[in-house]
């Protein structure tokens, strides 16, 4: 039985610092942006986050992405 995986979705994620709890942790706010083509590139991927990285009213604290993918048997 063969089994692959196909992305069929992705998403750029901005984690944001959002402050300090009460024992000094940081807090976290992420921004998504969804429909991002399946095909991008890492490097494409930060370039964009960079760029908007000076629109935000918080401290970005790391760039990650979302990807969804479906495993069919072949």
């Amino acid at each position: 039985m063969a089994v692959t995986s196909e992305k069929v979705s992705s998403q750029l994620q901005l984690v944001l610092e959002n402050g300090q709890d009460e024992r000094g942790n940081f807090i976290f706010k992420n921004k998504n942006f969804n429909n991002v083509k399946t095909g991008a590139t890492a490097d494409q991927l930060y370039t964009v986050a960079k760029a908007l990285e000076p629109l935000q009213q918080r401290v970005l604290y790391a760039i990650e992405r979302k990807d969804d993918n479906k495993i069919m048997n072949i």
